[in-house]
């Protein structure tokens, strides 16, 4: 159970996304139902038999207008658009205008692959230059805890600061962690989500060789449809999402503005196959217990779900009866339920993060966006939710869940609570 003593809230958001620069910019695209999925157009993908993906292109993130060229070489990209995200977020916050204490703050972040575009260049280089060649620099680009420490150090936080990776619940555990600091008691301020960009020749033929990846080029705006009978695979993305928490009697201290509370977390593994999720949907259903529990909240509280929903076969047919158990029959079939990938694809380990800005901005706007595409619900597989279809969805939303199932068999659901 929540120390009631020490609660969590959310006082600032940032996100970089294929639809757009910043956590607003990004929500309102969403209730619009833009997709980001595009054409990949920074490298040929004449030979791949997936062509698309949700890039950041030059319209929403051009590296020269936030670094320098010297920072530009002393950061992979990864860690380029999670410190964007993170100088968003903690603008927000408004905690670089106040004083606090170093050591009670922190920066727990997330990715899934890390600096791999540093690993590319550099082994080409090598190839055609040699060893002298590779830059200096390699080693801290390629570091996962890279990201992690640039913001430590950028904002001053000398509290705990690490790097968590669990596939696609990456930054569900780094704000579920970030989150038990402060509920803990070692922290007041804690800097948390995650960063990705894989949206490279080689992680694209990775995802494709075990047919995880759509193919649907000939229409990418409408590749990605979680829940749908006609879904193919999930659409790779990248991006990066950063959260602000705060315990309450900090961010009530100096009259910080507080979008909501984070109120559970809960986690689990199946222990099966590496890649593929467990057919029972015994231990995704054990994380949304355990953020239920943790959240002090019963399964006909919960009124909203920001699914995992990749749209991939597997996925959404056992989340779907996760959330029947996790929830019972009748508590499921009242909640609605949406996935952002819809909309701007899957960023690995920066999933969770973005996912939890949106659910941020669902509580605090109280509209929940739709699931794009969703044309022909795969009733015959078991999805037969309410999976909000074709428009937003306007309510007084109290309490939401996120999911997030990795690779490994990795189970997060994070909880979320409208302040009042």
């Amino acid at each position: 159970m929540a120390d009631p003593e020490r609660r969590v809230v959310i006082t600032g958001l940032g996100s970089i996304t294929s639809l757009g620069l910043g956590a607003g910019q990004t929500f309102e695209q969403l209730l619009a139902g833009q997709s980001g999925i595009r054409l990949i157009e920074r490298w040929s993908t004449e030979d791949f038999s997936t062509k698309i993906g949700a890039e950041i292109r030059d319209v929403v993130y051009h590296p020269l207008e936030h670094y320098s060229k010297r920072e530009l070489r002393r950061m992979d990209p990864f860690t380029q658009v999670g410190l964007v995200a993170a100088r968003e977020a903690v603008a927000d916050s408004g905690i670089s205008d106040v004083d606090f204490d170093p050591t009670r703050a922190g920066s727990i972040l997330a990715t899934g692959i890390g600096g791999i575009q540093t690993i590319l260049d550099n082994q080409a280089i090598l190839l055609e230059h040699g060893p002298r060649r590779v830059t200096p620099y390699f080693i801290p680009n390629t570091m996962a805890n890279s990201l992690a420490a640039t913001v430590a150090i950028e904002v001053g936080l000398q509290g705990a600061c690490y790097l968590t990776a669990s596939a696609c619940a990456s930054s569900g555990h780094a704000i579920g962690m970030a989150a038990r600091e402060i509920r803990a008691g070692y922290a007041d301020i804690m800097v948390t989500g995650g960063s990705e960009t894989t949206t490279n020749p080689l992680t694209l033929a990775g995802f494709s060789s075990i047919k995880a990846l759509s193919t649907r080029n000939d229409d990418p705006t409408r590749a990605s449809r979680p829940f749908d009978r006609d879904r193919d695979g999930f659409v790779m993305g990248e991006g990066a999402g950063v959260l602000v928490l705060e315990s309450l009697e900090h961010a009530q201290a100096r009259g910080a503005k507080i979008y909501c509370e984070l109120s559970g977390f809960g986690q689990s593994d199946d222990a099966g196959h590496i890649t593929a999720p467990d057919s029972t949907g015994r231990m995704p259903a054990r994380a949304m217990s355990l953020a239920m529990k943790d959240a002090g909240i019963n399964p006909e509280d919960v009124d909203y779900i920001n699914a995992h929903g990749t749209s991939t076969h597997l996925n959404d047919m056992i989340e779907t009866l996760a959330i029947k158990i996790a929830l019972g029959e009748e508590a499921a079939r009242k909640c609605c339920i949406s996935s952002s990938k819809s909309m701007f694809g899957h960023k690995v380990g920066a999933a969770s993060a973005v996912e939890a800005v949106v659910c941020a901005l669902t509580l605090h706007r109280g509209v929940a966006h739709q699931t794009l595409n969703l044309e022909n619900p795969d009733v015959e597989n078991g999805c037969d939710l309410d999976y909000i279809p074709n428009q937003p969805r306007e309510a007084n939303f109290r309490n939401v869940l996120s999911n997030s199932l990795g690779f490994g068999g990795h189970n997060v659901t994070l909880a979320f609570r409208k302040f009042e």
